[in-house]
């Protein structure tokens, strides 16, 4: 009989992650709603934005003004993916910061043009600095599973990756399914192996829900010992370097399934979709999510 925990941890990741490559131009006090009411939903981990260039991804170009303007809930990470964007993040007033590093050298290359063991040694200087500030960080380990160009990744060389990070002394490990490929067997195979052999660090479980089974493999995730999710409330999210891939898999949804089965998250399922009801007018698609349909039916009967 397995046993599953009693709490687990959300990471709201719509507001950066799910926002990221929305082809509307979300304004900025739009986002600050968006974030304000996720944080009174009851979230206490939340991406909030990305220190990109505006060039290459636009809807983040207000990131200083989301940084410095958002009510200072919980813990909020920003995306720094090189010297540049550490620097602007800590002006803002950042104190905990995400990097993105793929297991595929493939993907890498399409993201950021460079390998994986390039990315690692331009990071691995910025990471030691922060530290060194007592700065907050997170690594995120894109394409766990399964890659878009190189098909199936070995789950020893997802481990590996994430032991160098660990090395670093970084403070939590996101393993992600970007594209949503992956089964629940494979995922609580990945997990066991990684809670194993990293028992000493916050390991947070991120899918997408491409082929609709990111609720199945946060089960298997829950069964292998993760205790903390990345979600992005609607839904909203992909990845623009991963043909295919569709949002992530859906606050409000997940927090449905942990309620179901007797987890506590602190987080209030309504408040949630009162949020996406929020931004739901300022993104090109409509959000379709199970529990924010089912939100939106009893709004209409009211």
């Amino acid at each position: 009989m397995f046993i599953l925990p009693k709490n687990v941890t959300i990471i709201e990741v719509g507001p950066r992650d799910g926002l990221q490559n929305e082809r509307n131009l979300v304004q900025t006090q739009d986002k600050l709603a968006f974030i304000q009411a996720l944080q009174h939903a009851g979230i206490e981990e939340m991406e909030l934005t990305s220190f990109v260039s505006p060039k290459w991804v636009p809807q983040m170009a207000d990131a200083k003004e989301i940084v410095e303007q958002s009510e200072h809930i919980g813990r909020q990470i920003v995306l720094t993916p090189n010297a540049k964007g550490v620097e602007l993040a800590i002006d803002a007033g950042a104190k905990s910061v995400a990097f993105f590093v793929g297991v595929s050298n493939s993907f890498n290359q399409k993201n950021i043009n460079r390998t994986t063991a390039d990315s690692m040694r331009a990071i691995t200087p910025l990471i030691q600095d922060l530290k060194s500030k007592d700065i907050f960080v997170r690594a995120c380990i894109s394409t766990a599973f399964y890659c878009p160009y190189e098909g199936k990744i070995q789950l020893e060389d997802v481990i590996q990756l994430c032991k160098q990070f660990v090395e670093l002394g970084v403070d939590e490990l996101s393993v992600a399914d970007t594209i949503g490929q992956a089964n629940p067997v494979e995922s609580y195979n990945l997990f066991s192996a990684l809670l194993n052999e990293l028992p000493n660090i916050l390991i947070t479980a991120h899918f997408h829900d491409t082929r609709k089974m990111a609720l199945a493999n946060i089960f298997a995730s829950l069964q292998a010992g993760i205790q903390r999710f990345d979600t992005s409330a609607g839904g909203l999210g992909g990845c623009p370097f991963a043909p295919g891939a569709t949002g992530n898999v859906a606050t409000e949804d997940v927090v449905h399934l942990l309620d179901s089965l007797g987890i506590q998250t602190g987080i209030d399922i309504e408040k949630v979709c009162e949020a996406i009801s929020l931004i739901e007018p300022h993104v090109s698609r409509p959000i379709e999510t199970g529990m924010y349909r089912l939100y939106k039916s009893r709004s209409k009967t009211q």
